[in-house]
């Protein structure tokens, strides 16, 4: 006996399980190694290992034209940001990849000094 509900229950089993094989089973990461906005980009010279598998092939293509932050590459691949994160730290530690920190924000500037050159700039060019 089916119900109207099974495609739908079946739909949603394969979307949960998807990145449990992806990621082969393992939990989420800490997010201190890698935030959303960590840079990554293919290593000059990446180890020559085992085939990858299809979705780290498209994380390392996806990285080959330059630095890209991991929000970024989840949003090309779709997946979703913990698998990116898993994919991303095994990558790295394999060598395929580099990673980056996020550079750090700016330090505030002393509003007086601020002044100060805006006065000068306007007392030089009017």
């Amino acid at each position: 006996m089916t119900t109207d509900d099974e495609p739908e229950l079946e739909q949603e089993a394969a979307e949960l399980v998807r990145p449990y094989v992806i990621t082969n089973g393992r939990d989420l990461l800490d997010d201190q190694e890698f935030s959303l906005i960590t840079l990554v980009t293919v290593h000059p010279e990446p180890p020559r290992t085992r085939p990858l598998d299809p979705e780290r092939l498209s994380v390392l293509d996806l990285c080959s034209g330059g630095f890209l932050s991991i929000a970024e590459i989840a949003g090309h691949t779709r997946l979703p940001m913990g698998v990116v994160k898993i994919l991303v730290s095994d990558l790295v530690h394999e060598g395929h990849l580099c990673s980056r920190a996020p550079v750090p924000s700016a330090q505030l500037v002393d509003r007086k000094i601020l002044e100060e050159v805006l006065h000068g700039l306007q007392a030089r060019f009017g």
